[in-house]
């Protein structure tokens, strides 16, 4: 496939264990993409006021999930961590970017990486997102690392095209998707795949039910990162589901 950065929708993390198109999709990734020499990831779930990056050699797995079946914390899932991209990108972050050598990885970045590099021997960089900040700081914390993608790096942001927990759990049964849902991801594939960089910028007043899909924006902006980082700002959508009618799994690789 020809893309250079990653947005993946992570859904609940029994993706994991149960057979969706989202986990088939993510699978048939890891075979069918190039290696990439290690991967940031930006974890919508690693939430921080200033960037930071994971500087452990060996971060550990963050079972930041409740309620779930004991094989989820039990999955042994190790990656190396990458304390050299990990330098490289700081400096490219500058100085608002802090360093954490025991920043582990969270389960919005094992859940996808266990699922495309099921053997864990990708090293990985976790970096965090800003709720407070907007979709403008996040794509131009992209464009700064994009010099390390150019390097082979591989940007992965890891999110959900929407993520309404609380229409979620109302419903919690395949049902048809909800129109909001339906306007709202069409929307953004529309607009991301014609290049218009201001429009998705400003979605929260130009897409329709923006704020009724993300009531708060940690689970979008990763995209934004992972835009940023591209070498020319252009996206395919590479997969398509909705969890219940609500939860969109959109998966986009921009190039």
């Amino acid at each position: 496939m020809d893309f250079t950065t990653l947005f993946l929708s992570h859904g609940s993390p029994m993706m994991v264990l149960e057979d969706t198109p989202t986990r088939r999709f993510l699978m048939d990734l890891g075979r069918t993409m190039p290696r990439p020499r290690a991967v940031i990831c930006v974890s919508a779930h690693w939430q921080t006021a200033d960037p930071v990056l994971g500087f452990a050699a060996w971060p550990d797995k963050i079972n930041d999930i409740y309620g779930f079946p004991p094989e989820l914390y039990q999955l042994d899932y190790a990656p190396p961590g990458a304390p050299d991209v990990a330098a490289w990108a700081a400096d490219r972050l500058g100085a608002t970017c802090r360093r954490d050598p025991g920043a582990g990885i969270d389960h919005s970045i094992w859940s996808v990486m266990s699922l495309i590099w099921p053997e864990a021997d990708v090293p990985v960089v976790p970096l965090s997102v800003q709720p407070q900040a907007g979709a403008a700081h996040h794509y131009f914390l992209g464009r700064r690392l994009a010099p390390l993608v150019a390097d082979g790096i591989l940007v992965i942001g890891s999110g959900a095209a929407t993520h309404n927990l609380g229409d979620y759990f109302r419903r919690k049964v395949a049902e048809a998707v909800e129109p909001e849902v339906a306007e709202f991801t069409s929307w953004l594939a529309e607009t991301a795949e014609r290049g218009d960089v201001a429009a998705l910028l400003d979605y929260r007043a130009r897409a329709p039910h923006a704020e009724h899909n993300h009531p708060t924006e940690e689970h979008l902006l990763p995209l934004f990162t992972a835009l940023g980082a591209a070498a020319h700002g252009e996206a395919r959508r590479l997969h398509h589901d909705v969890d219940s009618g609500i939860l969109a799994m959109d998966a986009y690789g921009f190039r």
